[in-house]
């Protein structure tokens, strides 16, 4: 349920309501998944009038891609010499 939410918010901002409502949760329910991911600063929730909108927190989100890159670009560099090393085998 949680990645399904970071999913859904990756598309655009959305309300408690509309999130319980796209899930099948009830309030309390996304609230509570909604809570944990905020504790770890994946969402950033912010009162709109009665509601409560939700979007994607960058921070964590920005990181997790830096660190993810820098392993692709590595092992981009590795396959790239695994590949040569195949080719002069032949």
């Amino acid at each position: 349920t949680r990645r399904g939410i970071l999913d859904r918010l990756a598309n655009e901002p959305a309300t408690l309501s509309e999130l319980a409502a796209r899930f099948g949760l009830t309030l309390n329910g996304v609230k509570k998944h909604i809570g944990i991911l905020e504790d770890v600063d994946l969402v950033v929730t912010s009162k709109i009038g009665r509601s409560r909108e939700c979007q994607l927190g960058q921070a964590h989100l920005d990181d997790a891609a830096r660190w993810i890159e820098a392993y692709r670009r590595d092992w981009e560099r590795r396959l790239d010499r695994f590949g040569a090393y195949v080719e002069r085998g032949r």
